[in-house]
């Protein structure tokens, strides 16, 4: 005789699978608590809004600026409240190269917080 009779094993195999794919969902391989959403949109100041209106203008704050006045004034801010954030709020009507060119314009300037201000759709 010079088959082997494979069929015990098969069944061994069979028991050993369920075992296992009873016990899986069993373990707990580790808790991750995870922040919930309220907790960590809360800053600790408010960012700076760079407003830039449907013609071109730049704001800070409500003052219309230029340029290089509206970067000293947010580098003024951000040595006063390190870590904050600066976002940008433009007109819809403003062409995306102008946003795009104030958020350069930061980041070349040692700016890292640059985000874009949104207005949630509704319905």
């Amino acid at each position: 005789m010079n088959q082997i009779n494979v069929v015990p094993y098969i069944d061994v195999m069979l028991v050993l699978l369920v075992i296992f794919m009873v016990t899986a969902p069993m373990t707990n391989p580790g808790v991750v608590e995870l922040p919930q959403v309220g907790q960590t949109l809360k800053q600790a100041s408010a960012p700076l809004v760079i407003t830039i209106k449907s013609d071109k203008g730049l704001e800070l704050d409500g003052k219309r600026l230029q340029r290089d006045a509206l970067l000293a004034m947010v580098r003024d801010s951000l040595e006063r409240t390190p870590g904050r954030a600066v976002v940008i709020a433009a007109d819809k009507s403003v062409r995306y190269e102008e946003v795009i060119g104030i958020m350069d314009l930061l980041k070349r300037n040692n700016i890292d917080k640059v985000g874009l201000l949104l207005e949630p759709a509704s319905g």
